[in-house]
């Protein structure tokens, strides 16, 4: 899918809770409706993501996808 991505958060090469920790601080910055692109190289990310948009009432884990070992997620603000 597309989306049209407000902002790209590029946080590879960093560790748990880092990719969680920049997107948060990312999120806060975004209207309800725009589309943060998260980049991320840790492999637990995949966990971390779900369940962080899964317990939270303000965003949607909208997609994740792996590129040659870069995961993409793509979070709405809502």
């Amino acid at each position: 899918m597309s989306y049209d991505i407000t902002k790209t958060v590029d946080v590879k090469g960093k560790s748990c809770p880092m990719p969680i920790v920049k997107t948060r601080q990312a999120i806060n910055d975004l209207e309800s409706g725009q589309v943060l692109e998260t980049l991320s190289t840790d492999s637990g990310s995949e966990n971390d993501f779900q369940g962080w948009a899964g317990g939270s009432s303000d965003v949607k884990l909208l997609e994740m996808k792996t590129e040659d070992g870069v995961y993409k997620f793509y979070i709405e603000k809502k």
